[in-house]
Order: C-alpha cells, then sequence, then structure tokens
C-alpha cells in the first residue's frame, strides 16, 4: 500500500525552506527517519517519516518551499505496519521536539530540531509518570541552573532536579566558591607576614577556625539563596532527589517522599562529576577529599595532599597559610600536570621554601591508620620512607556521573569512563536528550558547563545555537595564580605546530614591583606567518582576571599589532599583555631585547 508522508503541522509556519534532502527512492525507513530538513527564521528542523517502508518516490528538492499537508515523498508500507496518517500526528511547534530516538542523527543534521511524531507521542504517554513538564534538567550546578534559567527566560515549561537541599552544584557548596573564599582569607595572611619586610609588621594571626568556617558559608549562603530567589522568579519547578531515567521521556526522581516519576519532552543532563576515590585506602575520618577539606578540619601537624593538581594545590595554599605542616605527593613528573612547565616553575619555587616537601614522580603505595596518626608508604626513584601524618587530603581527580543515571536506559550513549557523547548542539545520540558540563568531556570547568547550558536551553526552545568556542581558559587559583589558554608549548611542540613566542618577565612590570611580587610573567604564542595569537600563559598575581583578554583576542583572530596597539592602562598587570605583544613585534621599550 502507498502512502503519502507529509508536512505535519508547522505552528505559525508557512512556505517554509527544504534546505536538504535526506532520502531517495529505494531507501528503506522506520518511524522518526528523517527525511528533510526544512529552516525557518527560528530553527532549523527534520522531518521524520510517520511509519516504515520503502520510499518509492521523492516530490521535493533542496530550495522547494513546503507547507502543512506539502507532500514530501510516498513509501510502499512495510508488512510490519502501515504508517500512522500525518492528519493524525500532534501538532507541536519545532520549539518542542519529543521524539525518543536512541540512533545518532544523521550527517547533516546535527544542528536541527527533530519534529515529534505519533508514535512518540504515543510511547511517552503510555509511560507513568506523575508529573509531566517541557523540559527537564537534570542536575542544578552552573551548568544546569543556567540551563534552566535560560530555557525559562525562552518560555519553557522547566522541571530543575537536584538531589541537594541547596541549588548550586558542586561548584557553589563544595567547590568553586567555598574554596576562592577560603584562598582569599589564605593570601590576607601571607600579604601579611610578608609586609613585615617592608615596614609594616602586624601580630600573629589568631585564626579561629568556627568563624572562618561560617564567613565561608555566608559567602555560599548568599550565592545559593540567591539561585533559589532566581528560580522563584522564573517560575523554573525545583524537585529534590535523585534522578535515574526509566524511558526516553520519564525520569524516576526519589527525594524524602518516596520515588516519582516526571515525563518530559526534552531533558538537559548537568549531573557534573564527583571526587576520584583511590581503591583500597582505610575507612578513617582524617582521610578526606577536597569537600572534607573545605569544612577546615583542625591539622595541628603535617597534612599529606595527594595529588599535584589544580585542587591539590589550591587547598595546600589553604592549610599552609593557616599552619599546618603541608606535604604534597604527585605521580607525574612535574606538579600541574597538563600546564606548561615554565608556568609551574615560580609556584614550585615558592611552595618549595614554605612546604616540608614536595614529592614528584612518587605515588602513594598504602595508608595504614594507626592511633597516632596515618602512615603512609611511598615509591618511586626518589620516594622517602614510611611517614605519619595528622590527615591525608586525597585530590587526584575527578569522574563523571555519567555511569549513575541509568542513561541507557533513555537510548543514550554512555562511555567507560562515564562520559556522554555530544554534537555541536549538546545533543546526545537521542535527539531530545542533551548533555552539558563535566558529564558532556574535558575539560572539567564550571565556565565551560555555563555556556554548553546556555546552547542547550536555546536549542531546546527551537533557536539556532552551537557551542563553537575556539578555547577555553583554565586557572589554577594557587599563590602566584597560574593561567592559561589555547594553544600552549607543550602541545604545539607536541604536535609539531610551528609558533613564535613574545613573553615578559614581571620583574620589569612597575604594578608588579609595587605589589612586591616580581615572580611572574606573560607569554603569548603566535602564528609564524599570520601573527595571530594562538595561546597565552600568565602566572603571578591575579593572572585569572588577565586571561580573558587573550582569549578574546584569540576568539576574534587578533594579531600581535592588534594587542600591542591596544591602549593599556599604566600602571597596571594587564600592561604586561601588550608588552609581550610588543616584544614579539619588535617594538618594546621596557626591556632591551637585542634584534637577532
Amino acid at each position: 500500500m502507498s502512502t503519502d508522508l507529509r508536512v505535519p503541522d508547522l505552528g505559525s509556519f508557512s512556505n517554509v525552506d527544504v534546505v536538504d534532502v535526506l532520502v531517495k527512492p529505494g531507501d528503506a525507513v522506520e518511524p522518526d527517519t528523517p527525511l528533510v530538513t526544512l529552516e525557518t527564521d527560528k530553527a532549523s528542523l527534520d522531518v521524520p517519516s510517520t511509519g516504515a517502508g520503502r520510499i518509492t518516490e521523492v516530490l521535493v528538492k533542496r530550495g522547494d518551499k513546503v507547507s502543512k499537508g506539502s507532500v514530501i515523498a510516498r513509501m510502499e508500507a512495510s508488512a510490519a505496519g502501515a504508517p500512522a496518517p500525518a492528519a493524525t500526528a500532534a501538532p507541536a511547534p519545532p520549539a518542542a521536539p519529543a521524539a525518543p530516538v536512541s540512533a545518532p542523527p544523521p550527517p547533516g543534521s546535527g544542528d536541527t530540531v527533530r519534529m515529534p511524531t505519533a508514535s512518540a507521542v504515543r510511547g511517552a504517554a503510555n509511560e507513568p509518570a506523575g508529573r509531566s513538564t517541557q523540559l527537564l534538567v537534570l542536575g542544578s550546578g552552573p551548568g544546569g541552573y543556567t540551563a534552566a534559567f535560560r530555557a525559562a527566560d525562552l518560555g519553557l515549561k522547566v522541571t530543575l532536579v537536584e538531589r541537594d537541599e541547596t541549588l548550586g552544584g558542586v561548584c557553589l557548596n563544595v567547590g568553586c566558591i567555598p574554596s576562592k573564599a577560603l584562598l582569599h582569607a589564605a593570601k590576607v595572611i601571607e600579604d601579611a607576614q610578608e609586609m613585615s619586610a617592608r615596614g609594616i609588621s602586624f601580630g600573629v594571626p589568631q585564626i579561629e577556625l568556627p568563624k572562618l568556617r561560617a564567613w565561608k558559608n555566608s559567602v555560599v549562603g548568599k550565592l545559593t539563596g540567591g539561585l533559589k530567589v532566581l528560580a522563584r522568579q522564573r517560575k523554573v519547578e525545583v524537585l529534590r532527589g535523585s534522578g535515574r531515567f526509566i524511558g526516553p521521556n520519564v525520569l524516576e526522581v526519589t527525594g524524602a517522599g518516596g520515588p516519582e516519576r516526571v515525563r518530559f519532552e526534552q531533558c538537559i543532563i548537568a549531573a557534573g562529576s564527583e571526587a576520584v576515590r583511590l581503591p583500597g585506602l582505610p575507612d578513617d575520618p582524617r582521610i578526606i577529599d577536597s569537600t572534607g577539606a573545605l569544612e577546615l578540619p583542625e591539622v595541628k601537624g603535617g597534612l599529606l595532599v595527594i595529588g599535584g593538581g589544580i585542587i591539590g594545590l589550591e587547598m595546600a595554599c589553604v592549610f599552609d597559610a593557616l599552619g599546618a605542616r603541608v606535604s604534597v605527593v604527585e605521580l607525574t613528573p612535574q606538579l600541574m600536570p597538563g600546564c606548561d612547565p615554565d608556568l609551574v616553575r615560580p609556584l614550585e619555587k615558592r611552595i618549595r621554601a614554605r612546604y616540608e616537601q614536595i614529592l614528584t614522580g612518587t605515588r602513594v603505595t598504602g595508608i595504614e591508620a594507626q592511633p597516632g596518626g596515618l602512615k603512609v608508604s611511598f615509591a618511586g626513584e626518589k620516594a622517602p620512607a614510611s611517614q605519619t601524618f595528622d590527615r591525608v587530603l586525597v585530590a587526584v581527580g575527578r569522574v563523571p556521573n555519567g555511569k549513575a543515571l541509568g542513561a541507557e536506559q533513555a537510548g543514550v550513549t554512555v562511555s567507560d569512563r562515564g562520559f556522554i557523547g555530544t554534537d555541536k548542539q549538546m545533543r546526545t545520540n537521542v535527539p531530545h536528550i542533551f548533555a552539558i558540563g563535566d558529564i558532556a568531556g574535558a575539560p572539567l570547568l564550571a565556565h565551560k558547563a555555563m555556556h554548553e547550558g546556555k546552547v542547550a536551553a536555546e536549542v531546546a526552545a527551537g533557536h539556532k545555537s552551537a557551542f563553537d568556542a575556539r578555547v577555553i581558559p583554565s586557572v589554577a587559583y594557587t599563590d602566584p595564580e597560574i593561567a592559561w589558554v589555547g594553544l600552549t608549548e607543550t602541545d604545539a611542540k607536541a604536535r609539531n605546530i610551528p609558533f613564535r613566542k613574545g613573553a615578559f618577565p614581571w620583574v620589569a612590570s612597575g604594578r608588579s614591583l609595587a605589589l612586591g611580587r616580581e615572580d611572574g610573567f606573560t607569554k603569548l604564542l603566535f602564528d609564524p606567518d599570520s601573527h595571530r595569537v594562538l595561546g597565552a600563559g600568565i602566572v603571578g598575581t591575579n593572572a585569572g582576571e588577565l586571561i580573558s583578554e587573550v582569549a578574546l583576542a584569540i576568539e576574534t583572530g587578533c594579531d600581535a599589532a592588534d594587542i600591542g596597539l591596544t591602549v593599556h592602562p599604566h600602571p597596571t598587570l594587564s600592561e604586561t599583555v601588550a608588552n609581550a605583544a610588543d616584544a614579539f613585534e619588535g617594538t618594546l621599550t621596557d626591556l632591551y631585547i637585542p634584534r637577532k
């Protein structure tokens, strides 16, 4: 039996452009197989088949205009069943796709919205659920709340699922924000100590941990409380509990009142990551992770930080300032793996003079809990004998939570490491389910998640949006701070990418000298031919505040002259960015660099 496959209801749109034809005579199609791609001034959208069979005739071509009811193709229905007539398709605007498709979108349709089909709507209706929503966001960290709020602003009915009592996820509650508050406190202590050599002496700091904890918690409370207000203002429904998928359109949320099912048309997975747990460690409260460290347990003696990455070194800075005797052990040959060694060198020089020991190329082979402390064994070429510490902080990285969500029940592909792959619109292999943030891949950074959240929300609302950032900056809020963006020297050399470098040492910066911190420098990497900036690394006070200028320069295609000829205020640390560009161009006057 021959059946006409027609354009469904397009809402208020008519005479819509056909921008791609995805089938040809002889093709076998299944329900939800895309037939054509249409484009309105609001979105691109795929029109799927409403049944199974073989295409006998295609009646449209690229460049044609179609409206509701236009015949796209004719199909000979398969014996397995005839397609549902187009007239029975549930009318829906392109802003609310709901097709539970488990196959990845075909080539060329990665930036499109999938139209719902009658079979998809019936399938969702047969799954029991206590409530329903247009868009469900799983996780309320920076990516999740950004996605929820942006989608609500665009007119979608949004339900935000969060397992904890407060919004904000790891970043606001037990990550970025409380750690930066404590790092500020540490810097105040260290600055006061350093001023004694410049003629201003303060007494020994009197540290009251309960007050310090309360202040840190108040900072967190202001931000999480603000999110609660913003959710209420935007009429975002907040549902407390842990979520697991039980189907392509249903999530089960288990909270204090028991399990509840929520039916959704679209979903954004923003479930984040958790700290890596080393196997074989004893169950002892003196062994803590970064969350436990932020509670500021008292450390009267030695603290061992396992992991010399950003998180471990930031917490080491805090406890060192508070008076603990800090040691750091790192498995790889250098601290902060992945960062250019020259950027790490000023930090390492400073902390080696302050900490008990820095052990690189060394691994922990065991921890024995004893009444008098934690006895730690080491292995490596320069590993010391076993040592005893009051506390051990494990900071060896984070793993995404993809394996904890039952995403496979929704047809979503999850990697062995727990990541969920996406396209540039943040769609997973199931087009109406998106993934953002840590769970969507490296780098595991809050600012990446926030940008991805906006993209996912806009696509879910039918807008033409994509995540196409050229670069994502990274910052270690240690003392000194380290920041980098774009191409690094390490990567350039490993990948044989040609580059030239311009660098400016902060010992020649008036602002840096006035701060008493001339241990930093700024370097920029340029394309040898076009002179466009490819990357940057900055180490020194407020490096994290300076790196954004270079990120913008890369995004906008600036060259060395663009940066050097931009008038920077004097005296500032931001001048060092222009000075590094001038050094590359050969126009620097603050240093004498002989021409080669």
